[in-house]
């Protein structure tokens, strides 16, 4: 049984999880030589894929000299923390992964923080020292010093360090000796991560995850912490709350390479998936049928974001979308947050609306994305942050920002930051770049990514975790410029949008179906205006010389759906269809909204 290993890879975002366990896989002749693979294997949806990040974890194991290893992929992003925190009941050590220029950065110290506190032993990897002007032993002094800053104990201080470039398939205990392979580290991970404990007793599994096949329907995943589980055995489920459910499981796999493998017994220490119980939750615990006893449900930190969900009810509503009302909506929350712990749903006094709580901006535009490739219509209203009160004060989420800038531009980018309340606290060379952190509240984040981006002219790397709740911070300026509005439906035309560039910067481009209330552009004052661009110009036989010149129109701006949901303010909406991401007011008619503010003043 000590021939087990289970590990966890952990990393910062883009710096080479995904990768170096290509190279395990193909390491240990998982497929054939002339197997066609691909790259990034395991991010195998297609919104990792488009933006090259880990957003589900995933469960693979290799046979490695006698050994069988089981590797768990996690995310890096903070956003995803929720599934980091699950997953990390299932193994034994990580691997920390670590890029040799930027050296750890928030969401590093993020993962680390949960491997360290749930006891893991690790190994660093310190990757990407093929690249130019990078840092291996400053870096590998950061990582020290970090984990000692978060508490590890003297056994995880002792960790060993591997040098390597996961892209070009190599790994060596000295970054300034190329070797031929990674064997090296799947040595080390064989000799330096513990075999999992065996606890003889009755039986106990924590369910962790969990699987969905079309054949068999839902499938627990999680890891054998006592006693043995066997194939058609009866077994009681104990719920989070504390209620015993009677069931009998009818089949159990293991992870065997890319698939799973039917198993009659799975020993203790084992990750394994099992079918033919219902109704069970992630934290629910598999026990034995006569003397069930639970494990602690597993802690997940606090959603620190809300959005409002609501029914499409644009002039276009129903066009593009497959699912549109409200009861499809409901359903569709109600089952992400089966699997997806970190998301809350609540209900409003409207029938047709839904608050949404998840850790951050990415984190719920990840699911308006996947529902919206899933055939869903909606809206979504302004994001907004969490608010407490502690000891009768109201408190904001905060959070450490880490910007990598050019050093023309730190100065742009520190005022910006200043401006939305963030504190500097740290300001070093890096490079040719300048390391910036700051203390910022979640609100200031909104929308920020762009106005640095553009500052930088897109040269700068951001990234951000939650830090703690603080006492409130004031106002933050929104954003400053008004809106164009349209005030009729039907196509947009070319002279019409020519002859209004000079009121702002267009979204839409001639040819376009759009609808009244309908934001078609941003202002360059601070009032909303309402225009029509739905006018032709009107011929005559008239002809006359500069009256035909031609038209120059400016590229139309295109949102991506991060952008469109930071852009809004809170008397407007991001309409989402299959199709189409718009972005419209809630009150459609001119004269409704001249109303509401109004009433409102």
């Amino acid at each position: 049984m000590n021939s087990l290993r289970n590990i966890a890879i952990i990393a910062h975002v883009d710096h080479g999880k995904t990768t170096l366990v290509d190279k395990i896989l193909h390491a240990c002749r998982l497929f054939r030589d002339n197997q066609q693979t691909g790259e990034l294997i395991l991010d195998n949806n297609a919104l990792e894929r488009e933006r090259g990040i880990t957003i589900v974890s995933k469960n693979v194991s290799v046979q490695y000299k006698g050994h069988k290893i089981n590797i768990i992929d996690t995310p890096g992003h903070a956003d995803f923390g929720g599934e980091v925190e699950r997953v990390l009941n299932m193994a034994d050590g990580v691997l920390l992964i670590v890029d040799a220029f930027e050296g750890p950065m928030p969401q590093t110290r993020y993962v680390l923080q949960k491997a360290i506190s749930a006891g893991l032993k690790p190994i660093v990897v310190v990757n990407k020292v093929d690249k130019p002007n990078c840092r291996p032993d400053e870096t590998l002094e950061a990582v020290f010093d970090l984990m000692f800053n978060l508490g590890a104990t003297e056994d995880q201080l002792d960790f060993q360090t591997v040098y390597g470039s996961a892209k070009q398939n190599w790994m060596s205990n000295d970054w300034q000796k190329k070797t031929e392979d990674i064997t090296i580290l799947l040595d080390k991970i064989i000799e330096y991560i513990p075999a999992p404990k065996v606890i003889e007793g009755t039986v106990q599994m924590q369910i962790t995850s969990i699987d969905f096949s079309t054949y068999i329907g839902r499938i627990a995943v999680g890891k054998v912490t006592r006693g043995e589980l066997v194939a058609g055995k009866p077994i009681t489920l104990v719920k989070r709350d504390g209620s015993l459910v009677k069931a009998k499981i009818k089949d159990l796999f293991t992870f065997d390479g890319l698939g799973k493998a039917k198993a009659d017994t799975v020993k203790c220490g084992d990750l394994c998936a099992l079918t033919g119980i219902e109704g069970f939750e992630i934290g629910d615990t598999v026990a034995d049928f006569e003397n069930p006893e639970g494990l602690p449900a597993i802690s997940i930190d606090e959603p620190t974001m809300s959005m409002l969900f609501t029914v499409n009810n644009s002039p276009f509503f129903g066009k593009e979308g497959e699912f549109v009302t409200s009861r499809h909506l409901r359903d569709r929350l109600q089952k992400e947050t089966e699997k997806n712990l970190a998301l809350r749903v609540e209900d409003t006094n409207s029938a047709d609306s839904f608050l949404v709580y998840g850790r951050g901006i990415l984190h719920l535009s990840i699911l308006i994305e996947t529902m919206r490739r899933e055939g869903y219509e909606l809206q979504v209203g302004q994001p907004r942050v969490i608010i407490k009160e502690i000891d009768g004060k109201k408190h904001e989420p905060i959070e450490l920002l880490t910007v990598d800038a050019p050093e023309g531009s730190a100065g742009k980018v520190i005022e910006m930051v200043s401006q939305r309340k963030g504190e500097m606290k740290i300001m070093q060379p890096k490079g040719d770049l300048i390391h910036l952190e700051f203390d910022i509240p979640s609100r200031g984040l909104i929308g920020l990514r762009n106005l640095v981006l553009n500052a930088t002219a897109g040269e700068a790397i951001m990234a951000h975790r939650f830090l703690e709740y603080a006492e409130w911070k004031g106002n933050i300026p929104s954003r400053m410029n008004g809106v164009l509005v349209s005030m009729e439906t039907g196509t947009t035309y070319a002279y019409s949008i020519d002859k209004l560039q000079d009121r702002g910067s267009f979204f839409v481009e001639p040819g376009d179906e759009i609808y009244v209330g309908q934001i078609i552009g941003e202002g360059i004052r601070t009032g909303d205006l309402a225009v029509n661009i739905t006018k032709s110009k009107k011929l005559t036989n008239m002809r006359a010389s500069g009256s035909d010149d031609k038209m120059r129109i400016a590229p139309a701006i295109k949102f991506s759906l991060e952008e469109a949901m930071e852009f809004i303010q809170k008397d407007e909406y991001v309409e989402i269809t299959p199709k189409s991401i718009r972005v419209r007011k809630v009150l459609l008619e001119e004269h409704d909204r001249k109303r509401a503010s109004k009433e409102l003043a």
